[in-house]
C-alpha cells in the first residue's frame, strides 16, 4: 500500500500510462485500417486471370477468336459483361459468349468448363478474402473499444480527488479505539461524489476483526453514510498488516422479480436473464431472447447473458460490453443464432438508469409521472458486425418500477398498439412486490392466448431510497 506524499503523483502517473496505452491501441487500429477495403465483386484482373488460364490449358496456339487479347484492352466491356453474368447466374453458358466464339471455336465445351471452373475458384477466393477482411474489421473494432475503455479509466483516475489528509486523523482515531492500527490509507472521491478508501491495518490485541465490522467504524467518521468491504477485498483484518478496500454504499437499493414460461410444446425456454452487482453502487440486469425457442435457443441466450455478466463484473462499460458480445458472436463461426439483447445499469448512488438495447422489446418505467416507454429498434446481436447498441437514459426516484419483457409477452397482447395495451395494464396495477408484479404481467399476457406461442419472460425491479 502506498501512502503519504506519493499518492497524487502515482495517480497522475497511472492515468498518463493508461492514456498512452489507449492512444497506442487507437494507432494500432488505424494501422490495421489502412489496408484494402472489402471487395464485393469479381474484378477485371480476376476475369483476365481466368481467361489466361483457359488460353493456356484449352486454346494453346489457336488465335481464332482472340477473346483474351480483346479482353485485355482498356475499352473492353465484354469481360465485365461475363463477370456480371457469372455473378448473377453462377455460370456462363454458350449463349453468353460472342458470336465469333460460337461460330469458330472447336473446343467450346472444354473452354466453357474451364472458364466456369476458373471463375468459381476466383469467387471462392473472393469470399474467403472478404471473410478475412470482416474478421480484421472486428479486430480493429476491439482495439478501438479497448482504447475507449482505457481512456475512460484514465479519466476516472485523473479526476479522482484525493481527500486522505482531510480525514486521516479521524479514521486512525476511530480504528485505534477498537484496537486496530492504521499504517496508511488512501481516500478517493469520484465525480459523482462516491468515495472509496484503502486501509493498510492490523489488530493490536491479538484478535481478528471482520472487514464488515471494520466498515461500520467508518460510519462514525462519515455520518449518514453506509460502508461495505469491497467484494474483491480481504474479509478479515489480522495481526499482520494487510490492505482492505471499503466502498461507500449507494443511496438507493433494488428489489426485483422474474416470471416466464417456455413456448407451448417446448420443455426449455429460449430466454435467459441475469441480475448482478458491480461493486456496491451499481446493479446490472440483462434479458436475452434467443432466436427461436427450445434448448438450442436457451443455450445460446444463456451463453450471451453469462458473457455479458462476466464483462460487466470485470469493469467494462455497458456499451463496450454489448459491442464485445456482438463481435464475439460474429467470430464464433458456424451457424448464426442471433439474439435480442436488453440490459440495464442502475447507479445506486445517483439513481440514474441506463438501458442498452440490441433488437429488444421496449422497457417500461413506472413512476409518479405515469408510464414511460424506452424503446429502440435494432438488429439482433450477432447478426451484423456494425450493429450499435442503443443507449437510453432515465433518472429513477424512490419507488419507481421497471418492467422488461421479451417479444413473446408483447406479441400475445390484443390489438395493433401492444405497447399501449401493456401501458394501460401497468397503470391499473396497485403497489405490490416485484415478484408478484412479474407474475401478474405474465398471467395478463397469457390470458389472451390458448397457449404460449413463443417463449415469454418478464423482469421487474423497484428502486428504493435508503
Amino acid at each position: 500500500m502506498l501512502s503519504g506524499k506519493n499518492e497524487n503523483g502515482i495517480n497522475y502517473y497511472t492515468a498518463r500510462k493508461l492514456k498512452d496505452m489507449a492512444q497506442s491501441l487507437e494507432q494500432l487500429a488505424k494501422a490495421f485500417d489502412e489496408g484494402a477495403g472489402e471487395t464485393m465483386s469479381l474484378t477485371k484482373d480476376d476475369g483476365l486471370a481466368a481467361m489466361q488460364t483457359c488460353a493456356a490449358l484449352v486454346c494453346g496456339n489457336c488465335g481464332g477468336c482472340s477473346l483474351y487479347a480483346d479482353s485485355e484492352k482498356e475499352d473492353s466491356y465484354y469481360l465485365y459483361y461475363l463477370l456480371r453474368i457469372f455473378e448473377q447466374n453462377g455460370r456462363i453458358g454458350t449463349e453468353d459468349m460472342p458470336e465469333l466464339f460460337k461460330k469458330d471455336c472447336r473446343r467450346k465445351r472444354d473452354y466453357l468448363e474451364q472458364l466456369n471452373r476458373s471463375f468459381t475458384r476466383a469467387s471462392m477466393n473472393l469470399s474467403w478474402k472478404n471473410r478475412f477482411l470482416e474478421s480484421r474489421d472486428v479486430v480493429i473494432s476491439q482495439f478501438r473499444e479497448l482504447a475507449v475503455i482505457l481512456e475512460e479509466f484514465s479519466r476516472q483516475i485523473d479526476e479522482a480527488k484525493n481527500i486522505t489528509e482531510e480525514y486521516k486523523g479521524a479514521v486512525k482515531k476511530a480504528f485505534r479505539r477498537y484496537h486496530i492500527l492504521v499504517d496508511s490509507m488512501l481516500l478517493l472521491e469520484y465525480e459523482s461524489g462516491r468515495r472509496e478508501i484503502y486501509l493498510t491495518a492490523k489488530t493490536t490485541n491479538g484478535r481478528c476483526v471482520t472487514s464488515k465490522d471494520a466498515a461500520e467504524l467508518m460510519e462514525s467518521v462519515f455520518p449518514d453514510t453506509t460502508w461495505l468491504p469491497a467484494k474483491d477485498s480481504r474479509s478479515i483484518i489480522t495481526r499482520r498488516y494487510e490492505t482492505v478496500r471499503f466502498e461507500e454504499k449507494g443511496d438507493y437499493y433494488l428489489t426485483w422479480g422474474a416470471a416466464g414460461v417456455p413456448k407451448q410444446g417446448e420443455r426449455y425456454s429460449g430466454d435467459n436473464y441475469s441480475f448482478c452487482e458491480r461493486g456496491s453502487c451499481q446493479v446490472m440486469f440483462s434479458l436475452c431472447d434467443g432466436m427461436g425457442s427450445g434448448a438450442v435457443a436457451g443455450q445460446e441466450s444463456r451463453r450471451i447473458v453469462e458473457l455479458l455478466e462476466a464483462l460487466l463484473e470485470a469493469g467494462f462499460a455497458p456499451r463496450s460490453a454489448f459491442k464485445l458480445v456482438n463481435t464475439v458472436l460474429l467470430l464464433a463461426g458456424g451457424e448464426q443464432h442471433p439474439a435480442a439483447l436488453d440490459a440495464g445499469c442502475i447507479d445506486l448512488y445517483t439513481g440514474a438508469l441506463e438501458v442498452f438495447k440490441l433488437g429488444a422489446a421496449p422497457t417500461f418505467v413506472m413512476g409518479e409521472e405515469g408510464i414511460q416507454v424506452l424503446k429502440a429498434g435494432q438488429v439482433p446481436a450477432g447478426a451484423l458486425g456494425q450493429a450499435e447498441p442503443v443507449l437510453l437514459s432515465q433518472k429513477l426516484w424512490d419507488g419507481d418500477r421497471l418492467v422488461m419483457v421479451t417479444d413473446g409477452v408483447l406479441d400475445a397482447l390484443p390489438g395493433e398498439d401492444k405497447e399501449q395495451v401493456m401501458g394501460q395494464f401497468l397503470e391499473s396495477l396497485e403497489e405490490m412486490p416485484p415478484q408478484d408484479m412479474a407474475e401478474r404481467i405474465l398471467e395478463f399476457a397469457l390470458s389472451f392466448v390458448p397457449g404460449a406461442r413463443d417463449d415469454m419472460t418478464v423482469l421487474t425491479a423497484q428502486v428504493w431510497k435508503r
